[in-house]
């Protein structure tokens, strides 16, 4: 049987600039093993498979994947998940389009002004989408013990770290605070650790630059390896409710991400009146076909 296949860049600034996702429509039919092999086959950070609802007001559901397992929620999926629903013809039910997934319902908004193109399958058109940030599983400042193993993976003295931060929505991040971005960019991780673990290294950006943060992701895949993540839409929403509520953030602003890896993905993030975060970025249909095997 046959599905509609896309690899969508999401949060690019230009042309291959974010994080590439891969998208299996009408993935009914598929079994979680099964998923989870084309995942670490195609060998990103991620892959979506977008299924029919079981949430009436939803508009669409969808398991993603990573490496080592399936996650609750994850933020470029979601996106390049919305971003393909609408490339394939999808019309969502309300004003915004609602995701269902681990954490439940994530409602996403398309920015009209920001669409070039008609955005169709074949990737003629850009999308900005942003979602709205779903709460934390856990939060609080990161204990000696969990700050010591942070800095064994980062390989950083302790007076290095600022602060660190839980910022957990899913995947399972902790963060922490650098000095600055020159700081963060400057991290060399190490190549593996003895445990799965998800860290986020935030540091701000000097007046001037075209981004307000530096974002970087360092995640253990299946085999305890580190690998980071081009741009990361979850550890994105989490820090962004850590900057807001810590007072270190407080109008809109942007992140780059990818840096370190040739990338210049940029993720915008504002905070409305009504308390809640959103985020988002640009999407766009860089490869579509149909998958021929399997399932």
């Amino acid at each position: 049987m046959s599905r509609p296949f896309l690899l969508v860049d999401v949060f690019a600034s230009g042309p291959w600039s974010g994080n590439p996702l891969g998208v299996v429509a009408a993935a009914e039919g598929i079994g979680a093993e099964e998923m989870q092999t084309i995942t670490r086959w195609l060998n990103l950070s991620e892959t979506v498979f977008l299924l029919e609802p079981t949430e009436p007001a939803a508009d669409y559901r969808v398991r993603i994947f990573a490496h080592a397992r399936e996650l609750p929620f994850a933020g470029h999926p979601t996106l390049g998940a919305a971003h393909a629903f609408l490339a394939l013809g999808g019309q969502p039910k309300g004003e915004t389009i609602l995701q269902e997934c681990g954490v439940g319902l994530v409602p996403i908004r398309r920015s009209d002004d920001e669409v070039s193109g008609n955005g169709d399958a074949t990737g003629n058109g850009d999308t900005r989408l942003a979602f709205a940030a779903p709460p934390l599983m856990r939060s609080g400042p990161a204990d000696e013990a969990e700050i010591a193993e942070i800095l064994e993976v980062l390989r950083l003295p302790r007076e290095a770290v600022l602060a660190a931060q839980w910022v957990d929505n899913g995947p399972g991040w902790v963060a922490v605070l650098l000095g600055s971005a020159e700081a963060v960019l400057a991290v060399s991780p190490a190549g593996s650790h003895h445990r799965g673990i998800d860290i986020g290294i935030v540091g701000r950006h000097p007046p001037g630059h075209d981004a307000d943060w530096e974002i970087r992701a360092i995640f253990s895949d299946a085999r305890g390896t580190l690998m980071e993540d081009p741009v990361t839409g979850s550890l994105n929403a989490s820090v962004a409710q850590w900057l807001y509520a810590s007072g270190r953030a407080s109008g809109p602003y942007v992140a780059a991400q990818g840096t370190r890896l040739g990338r210049t993905g940029r993720v915008f993030v504002t905070k409305e009146a009504d308390g809640r975060i959103w985020v988002g970025g640009r999407c766009r249909t860089c490869f579509f076909g149909e998958t021929v095997r399997g399932s």
